[in-house]
């Protein structure tokens, strides 16, 4: 049977850019209603009374259910057919959303991001999947480089139109607004994305997908809740389930993931712990900085998410220049690039304090704007490239696991922080100095998590073509 991505990526050109441009659709909506939603996190506090802990599980519970999901949902896209699974995530995301209409409290809505996250793993997996092979024969860098794009622009656009909808109509409405647009994306998707080939012969590994279920839920609280025992237990637990999944798909007949495999390809590898370390410095700082800007510089959510837009915004500009760069040279040279400037912007924006000019925080977002954007499609096109055709369902459900979890660890450590150091009282005044203290060490961890990240890159050696 003839491979559909075959055929699209043989078919006019035309066709080929209106498969991008419905899969960047829906990379737009997610990072735009997730950040979107981190603008409104003070608007949410207020009106459901929760403290700050439970506040900060807003975003990370959204991690949560994209780890817990993300192989296993990968797997099922290979055996089912990536645009199939694709629809059913933005079909997903689109009821969860409507729940929040009848929400009161803040426990059913950390539910709801819960199921957001699973849709969000549904829907990355493939799209990654559907444009690296409608790209194989050519440009697979530059159209990487363009998902980015339509990832930062989400990221330029939430926190802007966060703001307004926050301020306007409440934060329910952060929710329910980008609804129109998942309508666009099926309808797109349903006409111009091709269903990949079926492969019924395979079979899901539903143990191995409990275990790592079960493994990255227990590790992701338990960190959560340390120093306490609950926490220390849990966390252990995680490792010992994260140990039994790696046995256990070394001798599964369908594994969802060989880990011996892919450390054996050094250029993926490494290009897969770059990943890890980077989201690991970037997921928290929207998070982080729309607490900064709102409680300590007394910014309203439009004015907030104004400001915050313009690490996004760099971004928009600088990663498809960068994928076309990597086309045409050694990846690792931009994506080192990027590392060293993103770290660099997590130290100044840890030198910031409650008297702190705007414009410092602005020329910070600048310089790690440019940072990442020099980093993400060309370190996408050294993993997606290092690996043969047939296996690149996989590996794309990998590098965005990798993203996944380390996305979990950034917030996980805020999380930590804000657990040690403010407590379970909600952020008013008299917590400003806790919350201030809080923050530069989390920038801090992140520059760490950055720096690492421009050795792991460089290290991987350059790629032969």
């Amino acid at each position: 049977m003839t491979n559909q991505y075959a055929d699209a990526a043989s078919s006019p050109e035309s066709l080929r850019w209106l498969t991008l441009l419905s899969i960047c659709v829906a990379t737009f909506l997610m990072p735009m209603s997730l950040s979107a939603v981190n603008v409104a996190l003070p608007a949410i506090a207020s009106d459901l009374q929760a403290d700050a802990v439970l506040v900060s599980w807003v975003p990370t519970m959204n991690l949560l259910g994209a780890i817990a999901l993300q192989l296993p949902s990968g797997r099922i896209a290979d055996i089912l057919g990536h645009k199939r699974i694709f629809i059913t995530g933005v079909l997903l995301y689109a009821i969860s959303s409507l729940l929040v209409l009848l929400i009161e409290d803040i426990r059913p809505l950390l539910a709801v991001r819960l199921v957001q996250g699973i849709s969000g793993a549904m829907i990355f997996g493939p799209a990654m999947a559907i444009v690296s092979k409608t790209f194989a024969s050519s440009g697979r860098g530059a159209a990487l480089g363009i998902t980015s794009s339509s990832v930062y622009l989400g990221l330029t656009c939430g926190p802007l139109v966060g703001g307004w909808l926050t301020e306007l109509w409440g934060w329910r409405s952060v929710f329910i607004a980008p609804l129109p647009l998942t309508v666009v994306t099926l309808v797109m998707v349903g006409l111009f994305v091709r269903e990949s080939e079926r492969n019924a012969h395979e079979r899901l590994d539903w143990f191995g997908s409990i275990i790592f279920a079960l493994a990255a839920s227990s590790l992701f609280i338990g960190i959560s809740e340390l120093p306490s025992v609950t926490g220390l237990a849990l966390a252990a637990l995680g490792v010992v389930m994260l140990i039994v999944f790696i046995y256990q798909q070394e001798r599964s007949p369908w594994p969802l993931i060989r880990l011996r495999r892919m450390v054996a390809n050094r250029v993926f590898f490494r290009s897969i712990q770059s990943s890890f370390l980077m989201y690991s410095a970037n997921y928290p700082l929207q998070f982080m900085l729309s607490l900064y800007l709102q409680y300590i510089q007394a910014l309203s959510p439009a004015e907030a998410g104004q400001l915050m837009l313009l690490q996004a915004l760099v971004m928009v500009v600088v990663a498809p220049l960068s994928g076309r760069i990597s086309d045409r040279s050694d990846p690792r040279i931009p994506a080192t690039i990027g590392c060293v400037l993103f770290g660099a912007g997590f130290l100044s924006l840890s030198l910031l304090s409650a008297d702190s000019s705007l414009l410092w925080v602005g020329s910070s977002l600048v310089m790690m704007g440019l940072g990442f954007g020099l980093f993400s499609s060309p370190n996408n096109n050294a993993a997606l490239s290092s690996v043969p055709s047939e296996r690149l369902g996989i590996a794309s459900s990998i590098l965005n696991i990798s993203r996944s979890l380390g996305n979990m660890l950034g917030m996980t450590v805020v999380v930590f922080l804000f657990n040690l150091l403010i407590g379970n009282a909600q952020i008013a005044p008299e917590q400003y100095p806790a919350l201030m203290q809080a923050l530069q060490y989390a920038f801090v961890i992140c520059a760490g998590y950055a720096f690492i990240a421009a050795f792991t890159s460089w290290s991987r050696g350059k790629m032969v073509r």
